[in-house]
C-alpha cells in the first residue's frame, strides 16, 4: 500500500483548480459522448459503465445537466460525427513516461498539436507501445478524510477489497480492479466514507522519483501545456 506522494498531491490540487475553468466542460462533454458512442449508443448510465463514470465526473465538476444531456444526444442524434478516442505515448523532460488520452474529430490536427508541445518543451514523442507496458488500467476512488485518519480509511478500503491506497493529506486515493470499482465504492459509502471522485485510470506499475525542483518545474509546465489542449482528456505519468 502506498504512502504520501508530493507529486500526486500537486496533480490532484491542479485538477480541482482546472475544474473551475470552462475548458473542462468541453472535455467532459466529449468524454460523455465517447462513452455513449463506444457503448453502442446506450444513453442510460445504469446500463453503460463508462457513461456512469463520465457523468459522475461531470457532476463532481458541477457541469450543468443540460450540457450532459446535449452530450448524450450528440450520439443519439447522430451528431457525434467522427469523434474518436486517441492515445499517445511519450516522454516528458527528465525521461518521465507519459500516456495522453484525447478525443478528437480530426486525429491529424490533434497529433500535430501534441507533437508541437513535445517539440517546444523538451519532451520526446513516442511510438505506440513505447510506454504503455509501464501502466496498468485500474479503478480509482477519491475520498475525503472528514475526521478519519489515513489508517482508518486504509483499514476500511482493505476490508472492502481495495488493491492499493495512497495518502494525499486531506484526501485518500483508493485503487481497485476495474470490475470491482462500483462494488467497492458502494461498500465505502455504506461505511460512511464520502466519495468525491470515481474513474478508471492508467496507474504506473513502477514510479520514478524526481527530486530536482528545476526538472519538476519543467515537467509541470510540459504537462500543463498538454492538458490545456482542448482535445486532451487525461495525462498520466510515472512520477512518484
Amino acid at each position: 500500500m502506498s504512502g504520501h506522494s508530493k507529486w500526486s498531491t500537486i496533480k490532484r490540487q491542479k485538477g480541482i483548480t482546472d475544474a473551475k475553468r470552462g475548458l473542462i466542460f468541453t472535455k467532459l462533454s466529449n468524454a460523455i459522448t465517447i462513452a455513449v458512442k463506444q457503448g453502442g449508443g446506450i444513453g442510460d448510465p445504469t446500463q453503460n459503465f463508462r457513461l456512469r463514470l463520465a457523468m459522475d465526473a461531470a457532476k463532481t465538476a458541477n457541469m450543468p445537466k443540460d450540457n450532459v444531456e446535449r452530450a448524450i444526444k450528440r450520439v443519439l442524434g447522430k451528431e457525434a460525427g467522427d469523434l474518436e478516442e486517441v492515445v499517445y505515448e511519450g516522454f516528458a523532460p527528465g525521461g518521465v513516461s507519459l500516456i495522453i488520452e484525447a478525443t478528437t474529430d480530426n486525429s491529424q490536427r490533434t497529433t500535430s498539436l501534441i507533437k508541437s508541445v513535445f517539440n517546444k518543451t523538451g519532451g520526446n514523442f513516442g511510438q505506440p507501445g513505447s510506454v504503455a507496458y509501464q501502466f496498468k488500467q485500474v479503478g480509482q476512488i477519491g475520498v475525503k478524510k472528514e475526521g478519519k485518519t489515513f489508517d482508518d480509511i486504509f483499514a476500511l478500503a482493505a476490508e472492502s477489497g481495495a488493491e492499493d491506497v495512497e495518502d494525499l493529506e486531506k484526501e485518500v486515493l483508493i485503487y481497485t480492479a476495474i470490475s470491482e470499482l462500483i462494488r467497492i465504492k458502494d461498500k465505502l459509502v455504506g461505511k460512511g466514507i464520502e466519495v468525491i471522485d470515481l474513474q478508471v485510470i492508467r496507474k504506473p506499475i513502477v514510479k520514478i522519483e524526481i527530486t530536482d525542483d528545476v526538472i519538476l518545474s519543467k515537467i509541470g509546465n510540459f504537462i500543463d501545456a498538454i492538458e490545456d489542449l482542448e482535445d486532451v482528456q487525461k495525462v498520466y505519468s510515472n512520477i512518484a
